[in-house]
């Protein structure tokens, strides 16, 4: 009973159905990473991906031309579980897919990426496939991924991990028409807050995190998606708390998030056992 209400709350969340049985064949086909990659280990955990999706669409939402994309070819504002959603499937398919799933879910996002242009807020020329567009999504995604699995898995990562976390996705990046990628998590860092003197706290960044913030559901499902919401606020890098308006959380708020994130995680973590990462494993060893 717990169990299915678990997954019709993150259904409400992301969308999805029933069990994942597209990932469970070809028999043997490792896909693009492997089940000893990390990329396998990090991305395996809903709760610290939803968080850490939060947190990189915010940060994403900064950057004009990045948000200028979604705001003109995007039904973001008005479908956020279906952005979500088609996220999450990415994810799952370049991560655990089969390679034909893998390749194929690539070279369709390329496709759809090709005929995104436009001019930005301030007037600006932007396409889906400037590669400097495309590493800032990229960068704000492995950053907010890899930071909230520290925060909220309780699995301790070892340093040489952590970089090995951003060298196999470097590859995915760059599948993706990204340029000069890093390979660590210090120049990730690095290579985000270089970016900072392009980013613009406006009127549309302002809709899009007001959206986040309070995300769409129904009344049941609400608490839960508002402590994920909260905690992917939680997620952001300090220095962009005052760029949005908001204090830096302190200690206490941080622990009080923490502390109820690791309460509902088990519950769920049992619920979603037998996810993609589960199916996957079993295609690959039988």
């Amino acid at each position: 009973m717990l169990d299915e209400f678990i997954r019709k709350t993150i259904r409400e969340m992301v969308g999805g159905s029933g069990p994942p049985i597209a990932f469970l064949t070809p028999k043997g086909d490792r896909g693009l990473f492997g089940p000893e990659s990390i990329a396998w280990k990090v991305h395996a955990d809903f709760i610290s991906m939803m968080i850490g999706g939060i947190s990189s669409l915010i940060l994403q939402a900064l950057h004009p031309q990045a948000l200028a994309g979604v705001w003109d070819h995007s039904s973001f504002r008005e479908d956020l579980k279906g952005r979500l959603g088609r996220t999450a499937f990415f994810i799952a398919a370049t991560t655990y897919g089969p390679t034909e799933m893998a390749n194929n879910v690539i070279e369709k996002v390329n496709h759809i990426h090709a005929k995104i242009t436009g001019l930005d807020e301030f007037g600006n020329p932007y396409s889906a496939t400037d590669p400097h567009l495309l590493a800032w999504v990229h960068l704000t995604e492995t950053r907010s991924f890899m930071n909230s699995f520290e925060d909220y898995r309780k699995e301790i990562i070892s340093p040489e991990e952590k970089d090995q976390y951003f060298l196999e996705m470097k590859s995915l990046g760059e599948r993706m028409g990204a340029k000069d990628l890093p390979s660590t998590y210090a120049n990730t860092e690095s290579a985000i807050t270089a970016y900072i003197p392009e980013l613009y706290f406006g009127k549309r960044a302002s809709s899009i995190i007001d959206l986040l913030e309070n995300f769409p559901g129904n009344l049941m499902a609400k608490p839960f998606i508002k402590l994920i919401s909260r905690a992917g606020f939680l997620n952001l890098p300090d220095w962009v708390y005052p760029m949005i308006g908001k204090t830096v959380p302190s200690y206490l708020e941080r622990l009080a998030v923490k502390k109820s994130i690791h309460l509902i995680a088990m519950p769920v973590r049992e619920a979603l056992k037998d996810g993609v990462a589960a199916h996957s494993f079993r295609r690959i060893y039988g």
